[in-house]
């Protein structure tokens, strides 16, 4: 039985650091990475001593998770990781997003990460892991974020909640909840040639230090983990202030009405 790992949104951003960081945390027999974009997805080959199968697919496409599930089924491997990190986000106004982005940001943030988690699940021994990327917007309601911070906030509690569940069967779960971050993540969530939503950054992260925090927070066996000083700050302040007041804060902030 082959020992595999696979990472979903893994062509670009987060996903793709994880997979060039992989040689470290092997062998596997294999690498399957999963994204929409073939071409990025073979070049990953260059950055990984194990052989990669990519796999593209547009995990919002029920479809595709079918596909999925037929090639588990298939080559019946033993999963040791998975790393859900496909995912994004739009910021706009409520009635400025389309029907299509709102319910698309929960078709790929929320069902199709809980679809390829349940999928890998029989897949998985002892010492199996799983890391499922949220977000430092899942702990608070964000205006003009809304629905992204919102799925964001589902992951979060899904994961932890999930950690429990299997912990018996010797699997770990990780929530990693990264601030923002430096990717293609923002080419996507912002229009092009309109007022931006966000104006004003806190922080902005490098991507391999959000990757390399979440390993060392993944062998001290946490939940979830937020990297970063200035993160971890507003994770403790919105635990301990009124969202009305820190909804009101991040509208100054970000100069919206």
């Amino acid at each position: 039985m082959s020992k595999i790992a696979i990472v979903t949104g893994a062509s670009s951003g987060i996903g793709r650091e994880f997979v060039k960081t992989l040689k470290d945390r092997g062998p596997f027999d294999e690498v399957w990475v999963i994204a929409r974009n073939e071409e990025r997805l073979k070049a990953l080959q260059e950055d990984v001593p194990f052989p990669v199968r990519p796999v593209p697919a547009d995990l919002s496409d029920p479809a595709f998770i079918g596909k999925i599930e037929q090639l588990l089924a298939a080559e019946k491997p033993d999963v040791r990781l998975l790393i859900n990190a496909s995912g994004y986000g739009k910021f706009d106004a409520v009635e400025k997003l389309s029907m299509e982005d709102d319910l698309g940001m929960i078709d790929l943030n929320c069902r199709a990460l809980v679809a390829m988690t349940k999928l890998v699940l029989p897949y998985m021994g002892e010492g199996a892991k799983i890391i499922e990327i949220a977000s430092v917007a899942g702990f608070q309601p964000i205006p003009y974020i809304n629905v992204y911070g919102a799925s964001k906030a589902f992951v979060l509690s899904f994961s932890r909640a999930l950690n429990r569940e299997v912990k018996k069967r010797g699997i770990q779960v990780m929530a990693l909840c990264p601030f923002w971050t430096k990717t293609a993540f923002f080419d996507r969530a912002v229009k092009k040639n309109e007022e931006a939503v966000v104006k004003k950054y806190v922080a902005m992260y490098e991507p391999s230090f959000i990757v390399k925090t979440a390993w060392k927070a993944l062998d001290r066996k946490k939940d979830h983990v937020v990297p970063g000083f200035k993160a971890k700050m507003q994770v403790a302040l919105v635990k301990i202030l009124p969202h009305s007041m820190v909804m009101s804060v991040w509208m100054k902030q970000q100069k919206l009405k």
